[in-house]
């Protein structure tokens, strides 16, 4: 397993992620020798990092890697984070610590190398998205992170780039966090290339450039889209990140991407997963599954590497036309 630096924290990391969230599941809907043959198999594969959050099967996860990672040896990197209750923003500081106390009670240890917000980001709270105000202003998120950072709770700090780009933009530019997790797949690629003036979808422009401006590591997310780029077979746990893209839109359009690569590159996860991994400037692919023979496609697509250019001029063709949708 090939590594990458970390942003600038001087971590180095493997190139995929183990995902604990709720829509690939191992860790959530498995039975536990399934659970311990995976977390196994992707340690002794170099996997260094494990991904988890709260809200994936209610605390479930993190439970699930608590009793887990008892019986490792070396303890891989852990992130985590917390989704802020929009309603009750006069106590951002308790929240975070009462979240990431509840965390490191479940997971069973004493820190965690990132603590993130789970929240999208918008140039003012309103709906789901949290102001960039509520952010970076006095006594906001970028504040309290720092105070469990001080605690010697966590590491390092990160934000969800998800929700306005303007505003992701801003609280990245600010230098206040390492790391950005951010949505970026054969799909929607926004975040890290300029799109055709024909292609739609929730555009997330520049988020990557952002984060290189100023040493901030990317994660990248949803590198299947909830599945749809891996497989035909809905299995109801595919919840869209965008009103701009309903599941039947990404099925449309993920029929147009491999009507045009066909399976020359690997499975259809596999392709996709090489497609995060041929952007040098993303630290890391978090890949979710539902069973082991899940983890094994995305180890050898990690083994097969980048996709190679002619794959990406192909899919330049498909943003070209949108898709070949209307």
């Amino acid at each position: 397993m090939r590594q990458r630096p970390f942003g600038r924290t001087g971590l180095e990391v493997s190139e995929l992620v183990f995902g604990g969230g709720w829509v690939g599941g191992i860790l959530i809907h498995q039975d536990d020798d399934t659970r311990r043959a995976a977390l196994g198999r992707a340690l002794d594969a170099g996997i260094n990092w494990i991904d988890t959050a709260p809200s994936y099967g209610d605390g479930k996860s993190e439970e699930a890697l608590g009793w887990l990672l008892r019986d490792v040896a070396e303890r891989p990197y852990l992130s985590t984070k917390v989704r802020l209750d929009l309603s009750r923003l006069d106590d951002i500081r308790g929240q975070v610590e009462a979240s990431l106390e509840q965390s490191l009670k479940r997971l069973r240890c004493d820190s965690v190398e990132l603590f993130q917000l789970h929240n999208p980001i918008g140039p003012e709270t309103s709906g789901e998205r949290i102001g960039v105000d509520r952010v970076l202003g006095k006594g906001g998120v970028a504040d309290a992170l720092d105070c469990v950072r001080e605690q010697g709770l966590a590491r390092f700090t990160g934000i969800t780039a998800f929700g306005e780009a303007a505003a992701c933009r801003e609280v990245i530019a600010s230098g206040r966090f390492d790391s950005a997790q951010i949505y970026y797949n054969m799909l929607n690629p926004s975040a890290g290339q300029d799109m055709p003036p024909a292609w739609r979808g929730h555009h997330l422009h520049g988020l990557i450039a952002a984060c290189n401006a100023r040493g901030v590591a990317v994660m990248n997310i949803r590198v299947l889209a909830a599945g749809v780029l891996a497989t035909e077979q809905r299995h109801g746990r595919e919840v869209p990140m965008s009103d701009a893209a309903p599941i039947t839109t990404e099925e449309a359009r993920a029929r147009a991407v491999f009507d045009r690569l066909d399976e020359r590159y690997g499975t259809r996860a596999q392709t996709a997963i090489r497609f995060a991994l041929a952007n040098p400037d993303i630290s890391c692919v978090l890949v979710g599954m539902a069973e082991l023979a899940h983890l094994d496609e995305a180890l050898a697509a990690a083994e097969m590497g980048p996709l190679p250019d002619e794959a990406l001029r192909d899919l330049r063709e498909v943003y070209r036309s949108n898709f070949g949708l209307a």
